[in-house]
């Protein structure tokens, strides 16, 4: 379904009903056009049989780096180097065609491109980023593992230094793109604290194995990763990163694009359903005619306008350099709470329709699922939050 297509239906006209399009630069709107154009054209068109194939698109990852759309908050070496706010507008583009492809963007430019921007020394920025900018080196970010999810702290996975390097071994779980990633960021525990390492994938000794099946998330990739004796120089080694800090620097980029990203599945979610009961009869008018699918989308509405301000007022906050973590807490906990009562909503509107691939409602919400689950779970949001509010840590 073309969204702009649908902007140009005289409802969807009266849905920024704040105006938030005036918070934006002209030049931030033309950006977002131009991203909105590629979701149009080339993933909404395809993301059914994508989705129901289990299917990533490798090579859309060019295609997104001749955009301009991996690494693009990143400056130097090859990188975009947008604002905060056009990385999010773009995430929120994106997660309106899928949370999958939009994922792929975050995996690759907010986590492994991330790490080794901040982290890593000049030659491997030299060497990695300016391909992964392009999208023709893709790499993936092993941090979760089997019995270590929201406690990476309890991580097994383990680097011993020997007199050439380092020998790896452990095993990380839901790992994006490890199966078809060049480069691979892998934390692991030393003697000398939590240290992060470039992997190359056809490295002896590393194997990814996707996860399958999935209920959720089937137009992107993750995977099993296991390391038996993974030999590794001394320039393998992040030499900026020397503790948990380093992981959770990336996280929280991520974290930020979802604030967006689960806004732009929101909306697409609302769009369809408004479309849809305009059109659909029922007892002789459109659904939309009925005091009940108002409040529905009046509801839906209100709570996208919100969760959009909030995303834009963060994202201009982390422009200006004062952007705080527990404020990124804030908006990824809201935004994918309510994004994903706003798909279950929507696909009531479409009645049985609504279980089929035709409509993106429910598979937002399925993929939604793991959006709000990964970076950083309700739960351990939540707590943040009340330990920002208390003083009082309960993660223990």
């Amino acid at each position: 379904m073309n969204t702009l297509a649908l902007e140009r239906d005289p409802a969807l006209a009266n849905s920024d009903v704040l105006n938030l399009d005036a918070l934006f630069s002209a030049e931030e709107l033309a950006f977002r056009d131009t991203v909105r154009g590629f979701v149009n054209e080339r993933i909404k068109p395809n993301i059914s049989h994508w989705y129901e194939a289990a299917h990533f698109p490798v090579e859309i990852a060019r295609e997104m780096g001749e955009l301009g759309l991996l690494g693009m908050h990143l400056k130097g070496y090859g990188c975009p180097g947008r604002s905060s706010v056009e990385y999010g507008i773009a995430a929120m583009e994106l997660e309106a065609g899928d949370s999958g492809l939009r994922t792929f963007v975050s995996v690759q430019g907010s986590l492994a491109m991330t790490a080794i921007h901040k982290w890593g020394s000049e030659e491997q920025k030299n060497t990695y980023l300016p391909g992964m900018a392009k999208g023709e080196i893709i790499g993936c970010f092993g941090l979760t593992e089997p019995t270590a999810g929201s406690d990476p702290s309890s991580m097994q996975t383990r680097a011993v230094r020997t007199e050439t390097g380092w020998v790896l071994n452990g095993a990380k779980r839901w790992i994006g793109l490890a199966n078809i990633a060049q480069i691979a960021i892998i934390w692991a525990a030393t003697d000398e604290g939590v240290r992060g390492f470039l992997v190359p994938t056809d490295t002896p000794g590393f194997t990814a194995t996707p996860i399958e099946p999935k209920l959720s998330m089937r137009a992107s990739i993750q995977c099993d990763i296991t390391f038996e004796n993974v030999v590794l120089p001394d320039t393998a080694l992040l030499p900026g990163a020397t503790s948990l800090r380093g992981p959770f620097s990336c996280l929280n980029e991520a974290r930020y694009g979802i604030i967006w990203g689960a806004m732009g599945a929101a909306r697409d979610s609302y769009e369809v359903a408004l479309k849809y009961s305009l059109e659909r009869m029922q007892f002789d008018k459109p659904l939309a005619a009925y005091q009940l699918t108002q409040l529905k989308l009046a509801n839906m509405l209100l709570e996208i306008q919100k969760g959009t301000l909030l995303a834009i007022h963060t994202g201009r906050m982390k422009d200006a350099g004062t952007l705080q973590p527990v404020q990124i807490s804030v908006g990824k906990l809201n935004n994918c709470r309510e994004a994903i009562e706003i798909c279950r909503e929507a696909r009531t509107i479409l009645g049985g329709n609504g279980i089929t691939l035709d409509y993106s409602p429910l598979r937002h919400g399925n993929n939604l699922e793991s959006v709000r689950t990964y970076e950083g779970t309700d739960e351990v949001h939540t707590l943040i939050l009340g330990n920002h509010i208390t003083g009082q840590p309960a993660f223990r």
